[in-house]
């Protein structure tokens, strides 16, 4: 049985690394498969913690490094997997990890939930430790699409695609058509700008001027840029009191309680290290057709005009376009929310995710 060590982020906090890192921990698969052992690369406690520097991050660190070394040493491990991050700060911390393991002659193997490399890689410093970086060792991708973000530096032979899964939560399909008396939007990420929550009430605010009568609930957790006063008062600008709700963070039932009862999921994002959004299969699992822009590997989630509408980015127009165009068809607005979740049985299950990964981590211990 090979020997896997796993550095990687687990929550808290939560988001989609550190999920997708706590679905392979607790994968029954993987663990059967291989003799494994995890190391939590995270250093940051909460949301508003990330990015930000303190002494108790580089105490975190050095015993990170410490913990490594030790591991390295006596679990002996034929490979080690790793979840770094792409570009800042963060990357200059997980630059000294890997290089770390090459010189404990490791072999590597690296899983990407974050984009940015092609961003930094014409600054000078960036560019030389991208060059070490990447050398010798494999990467793992969400999607075919995520790999101009790294092709100056990894031939594509050494790259491997597995999109994310999420574990299915309903134990009976959800019917396409939801029979509410208003059309329901939903919006769930943490209250970031750039996953377009203003850009979304904008839209709502051009719907609400032509006459349509919706709700809109937003779920997330508040951050340094939206807490939950700044969220109300943007509403209240935009006369969208009794349309836009802010529902705070939301899980298990009282999250699908919000999924079962929309009609169209909304998530306009712009955020520059969006790969692949667990949200958008969460939502397909409830039928629910999905309009999103084509930023990371959404294209590879969303069939545009299929399953839902991949829209351009900052266009709150264009996304008032296609939230209307599913408002007034309501029959094509079923048909797409039933392919969505036929796609998402069919691609993007746990266990489809985790025979991906037994697959990738055996044959990168066999190749040269």
């Amino acid at each position: 049985m090979f020997k896997i060590l796993f550095i990687l982020h687990l929550p808290p906090p939560v988001h989609g690394a550190s999920m997708m890192g706590k679905y392979l921990h607790d994968s029954k698969l993987i663990n059967e498969t291989f003799e494994c052992k995890y190391i939590n690369l995270t250093t940051a406690k909460s949301l508003q913690d990330i990015g930000k520097n303190s002494i108790n991050k580089l105490w975190t660190f050095i015993r990170l490094l410490t913990k490594i070394i030790k591991n390295t040493i006596t679990f002996k491990p034929q490979l080690v997997y790793v979840t770094p991050n792409a570009c800042g700060g963060a990357f200059y911390k997980d630059f000294i990890v890997v290089q770390l393991l090459k010189l404990f002659r490791h072999k590597v193997i690296t899983h990407y939930h974050n984009k940015g490399v092609s961003t930094r890689q014409d600054h000078w410093l960036d560019n030389l430790l991208y060059k070490y970086f990447f050398k010798e060792i494999k990467v793992i991708l969400l999607s075919k699409n995520l790999y101009k973000d790294v092709c100056k530096y990894v031939d594509f032979k050494d790259v491997f695609i597995c999109p994310n899964g999420i574990p299915e939560t309903l134990m009976k399909e959800m019917p396409t058509e939801r029979h509410n008396n208003e059309i329901h939007l939903l919006f769930l990420s943490n209250l970031l700008i750039s996953k377009g929550i203003l850009l979304l009430l904008d839209a709502c605010k051009i719907l609400k001027e032509k006459g349509f009568s919706f709700t809109c609930d937003f779920i997330g957790g508040e951050t340094t840029e939206i807490d939950a006063w700044s969220f109300n008062e943007n509403v209240r600008k935009r006369g969208l009191d009794k349309i836009a709700s802010y529902r705070g963070k939301k899980y298990g039932k009282n999250k699908s309680h919000f999924f079962k009862n929309a009609d169209i999921f909304v998530f306009p994002t712009s955020y520059p290290n969006e790969c692949f959004p667990l949200v958008l299969l969460e939502a397909m699992e409830y039928s629910l057709p999905c309009i999103s822009t084509n930023e990371g590997g959404i294209a590879n989630i969303i069939e545009d005009g299929k399953t839902g509408y991949i829209i351009p980015q900052n266009d709150a127009t264009a996304l008032a376009e296609k939230i209307e165009y599913l408002i007034l068809h309501h029959e094509e607005r079923n048909a797409m929310g039933e392919r969505g979740r036929e796609k998402f049985k069919r691609e993007f299950v746990l266990e489809r995710f985790e025979k991906r990964m037994k697959d990738i981590i055996n044959n990168a211990i066999n190749r040269p």
